[in-house]
C-alpha cells in the first residue's frame, strides 16, 4: 500500500488539450502586451493599466469568452485573468486582438502563486470562479478549489464591499460552495443566508459549460458574497 503524501499542495487547474497553431502565434506574439510575470511580484496597477479604477480578478477563465465579453461590456474596469491553461490564453489573445480590448491583463500559472506573490492585500473590487473543476469523485474532494484555507487568501485580496462570486453546474459543488463561504466571517451572502444568486450581468454570456450543463439538464448555482 503507498502511504499518502504528508502535504497536499492545493492547485487551481489540470491539464487539458493542446494547443492550436493559431493560439500559439497569438500566445507568443501578444504576450509581451498582455501579459504578466509572476516572477516579477507584487503588482503595480497603475503601471500595468496606466490608470486607476475598479479592479476584478478571474481565477481560470478557460477560453476566456466569458472574461473577453466582460472586458469588453465594461471598459472603465480592469480585468486580470489567472489561467494555467496555454491554449486558453492564446484563445481569450485572439479575442483581444479582435475586439481590441485593452483592460484586460492575464497570468499564466497557478492562482495560488498569483494571489500570494503578487496581488496586494486590499486591493481588489471583485474575485470570479466560474465553473472550477467539480472533482465529483469523493476521494478527490480534496482537490477541489474551494477550501477554506483558500477562500481566506482570496478574502484578503478584496476592499471592504468587495465581492466574492461563484459559479457551478454541480450540485453537491454548489452546497460545499456555500457550506465553505458561509463559514467565511469576513463574507455576507447577497441573497441571503445559505440562498443562491440570480445570474449575475457578471456572466454576460453562455459558455460551452453552460450549454453542455444545459443539455445534460444541470442547474447553473450562483453565489455573491460581499467583503464586510
Amino acid at each position: 500500500m503507498k502511504t499518502p503524501p504528508t502535504e497536499f499542495r492545493l492547485r487551481s487547474f489540470v491539464h487539458r488539450g493542446r494547443q492550436t497553431d493559431a493560439q500559439e502565434r497569438a500566445y507568443d506574439s501578444l504576450w509581451p502586451l498582455y501579459g504578466l510575470e509572476i516572477e516579477k511580484g507584487c503588482l503595480d496597477f497603475q503601471q500595468a493599466f496606466g490608470r486607476e479604477s475598479a479592479r476584478y480578478l478571474e481565477i481560470g477563465f478557460g477560453s476566456g469568452h466569458s472574461l473577453l465579453a466582460l472586458a469588453h461590456a465594461q471598459p472603465a474596469n480592469d480585468f486580470i485573468g489567472v489561467e494555467a491553461h496555454k491554449p486558453g490564453i492564446g484563445a481569450l489573445f485572439q479575442g483581444i486582438q479582435q475586439n481590441h480590448v485593452t483592460n484586460l491583463r492575464v497570468y499564466h500559472g497557478d492562482v495560488v502563486d498569483v494571489l500570494e506573490k503578487c496581488i496586494p492585500d486590499a486591493c481588489l473590487d471583485g474575485v470570479q470562479i466560474f465553473f472550477p473543476d467539480p472533482w465529483p469523485k469523493r476521494r478527490h474532494h480534496q482537490r477541489r478549489l474551494i477550501q477554506p484555507d483558500f477562500i481566506r487568501l482570496v478574502v484578503s485580496k478584496l476592499k471592504s464591499g468587495g465581492i466574492l462570486h461563484l459559479a457551478t453546474d454541480w450540485e453537491d459543488y454548489s452546497r460545499h460552495m456555500m457550506c465553505v463561504v458561509s463559514q467565511e466571517p469576513q463574507l455576507v451572502n447577497l441573497a441571503g443566508e445559505h440562498q443562491f444568486s440570480s445570474r449575475s450581468p457578471q456572466r454576460p454570456v453562455l459558455t460551452k459549460f453552460e450549454r453542455r450543463a444545459e443539455r445534460e439538464g444541470r442547474q447553473i448555482r450562483e453565489l455573491q458574497f460581499r467583503k464586510r
